[in-house]
């Protein structure tokens, strides 16, 4: 009686899991399927260039000037 009970309990254990396993494929899937119609609908912009603000361009210069500053200190 104990060992029907124990199998009983292995075959619904592998039976949850089997189906967890299953249902975590199809997401898998499904989350591949649906990122591969985003990017070709929705297609990530490429100009970064573009989007760079006149700050940050001024951030450039500045951390140009203050790294170029820095080696000029450290070569002394």
């Amino acid at each position: 009686m104990e060992m029907n009970s124990v199998f009983e309990g292995l075959k619904i254990m592998l039976l949850g899991m089997g189906t967890v396993f299953a249902f975590l494929i199809v997401m898998i899937v499904m989350m591949n399927i649906m990122s591969k119609i985003i990017h070709r609908f929705f297609p990530e912009p490429n100009d970064v260039e573009n989007n760079v603000t006149p700050v940050q361009k001024n951030n450039a210069k500045k951390i140009a000037a203050i790294t170029a500053a820095i080696i000029h200190h450290r070569s002394k």
